[in-house]
């Protein structure tokens, strides 16, 4: 089995392609049974945000796991391919720790990332495919991103969507304390752009949800008003801000509904903000006019700022990221070793077995117990010592050098020490 993580990402594939390979938090377990169950998979994590869908797993051939990912969202593998990134092994183990360090993110160093991982880890588990090797390679994950995050500077001035998204608030009018927010969704990325929009004090804020209880909560807390999700085609006119983010995985506000709106509003501009991933906005609401609509992969471009402090910190934090690896990578090779070992062992204990018997039946006939140790200690050695002799004598010119060094290192140098 090799361990492997492949997916696409922010850097390697457009938002309209990442949209269609990810993964709701609700249908995580499933897919991660049916990656196991179907496929050469013996353990797997999805790990599916606005700005990646990977999968971590351990398998012989990656690429079937790959079609896996295509088939399941009804995706032709040509689509997919060009904006794949498969990482085995040692790769694989350094690019969690960096994702998990918030080295991977589109906003260098924020902190949102890790607890996506955790949750991600916990789906793994409910559904029963989180074996021995993904959960040691988590563990080490988390302890390397808390070292990374409380020893360096990564996530000082760090600049999230959600103020990203206030930023551009900004820019498109002259006070957001003159201006009304609705909010779609009830998600930790409402709940932290709220706080940020709720900063400002604007003239209003609204909550919408599916489930209007969320929706109560959030507009108990931010001093809002509460409505029912299946009434915003009535009140999306009366919103200057909306900030959306279900997941739904299909849009849930539309081209007609923005027109209908727009039209109420008699054309006053309208900034619509969309963190979802599938988006919650068709994309053809951008070609309205008196219509600002910013998906995550557009406000890409104003968390740039601040990059600079914490771009001073990516060296300390790629020690500590090696040092985890090298750790990793070592407790993993000895667990390769483990079937090599058992093997080892169990051949011994067969010899030392027969011995033993044939000991004992040589004592039962009355010899001499002196006489019977001897041959036993002879007969052991004469056994264990035939295999790396009988390999030496049969050693290729080219590979007997090698194997003399290595037979030294291993029965010799105790002895010498």
């Amino acid at each position: 089995m090799q361990l492997v993580a492949f997916g696409v990402n922010h850097q390697t594939a457009p938002l309209a392609v990442r949209e269609r390979i990810a993964f709701n938090t609700e249908g995580l377990p499933l897919a991660l049974r049916d990656l196991c169950g179907h496929e050469p998979v013996r353990e797997a994590a999805i790990l599916s945000t606005c700005n990646r869908t990977e999968i971590y797993c351990s398998t012989p051939e990656p690429a079937k796991a790959i079609r896996w990912l295509a088939a399941y969202h009804k995706l032709k593998e040509t689509t997919l391919e060009p904006y794949v990134y498969t990482l085995p092994r040692e790769r694989a183990v350094k690019h969690a720790f960096r994702v998990a360090s918030g080295l991977e993110s589109m906003v260098l160093g924020e902190p949102q990332i890790l607890g996506q991982m955790k949750d991600a880890v916990r789906s793994a588990e409910a559904a029963g495919t989180l074996g021995l090797v993904l959960h040691k390679l988590f563990q080490q994950t988390f302890s390397v991103a808390k070292e990374v995050r409380s020893t360096t500077q990564i996530g000082e001035a760090s600049v999230s969507l959600a103020s990203a998204a206030v930023r551009v608030a900004e820019r498109i009018y002259p006070s957001i304390s003159q201006q009304t927010v609705l909010f779609v969704g009830g998600g930790e990325m409402i709940d932290l752009a709220s706080t940020h929009f709720g900063a400002q004090r604007p003239r209003g804020m609204t909550f919408a949800n599916r489930t209007l209880e969320r929706a109560q909560d959030l507009a108990r807390r931010f001093g809002g008003n509460a409505r029912s999700f299946n009434d915003l085609p009535e009140f999306i006119a009366g919103q200057d801000i909306v900030v959306t983010c279900t997941a739904s995985q299909l849009p849930i506000i539309g081209k007609g509904m923005i027109e209908s709106a727009l039209k109420a509003r008699r054309h006053r501009p309208m900034l619509i903000i969309d963190l979802a991933v599938p988006r919650d906005v068709e994309a053809e609401v951008a070609a309205l006019d008196d219509v600002f609509l910013y998906t995550v992969d557009d406000l890409g471009k104003v968390i740039q700022e601040g990059r600079d402090q914490r771009q001073a910190a990516v060296g300390e934090a790629e020690a500590i990221i090696d040092a985890g690896v090298h750790e990793f990578m070592h407790w993993l090779g000895t667990r390769e070793a483990v079937p090599t070992i058992r093997a080892l062992r169990d051949q011994a204990e067969r010899s030392r077995r027969h011995e033993v018997e044939r000991a004992l039946r040589r004592l039962a006939r009355g010899e001499a117990p002196e006489q019977v140790l001897e041959g036993l200690s002879r007969s052991l050695t004469n056994k264990l010592l035939h295999p790396p002799t009988h390999a030496l004598h049969d050693a290729k010119e080219a590979d007997r050098e090698q194997l003399v060094k290595l037979l030294e290192r291993v029965y010799l140098t105790r002895g010498r020490e």
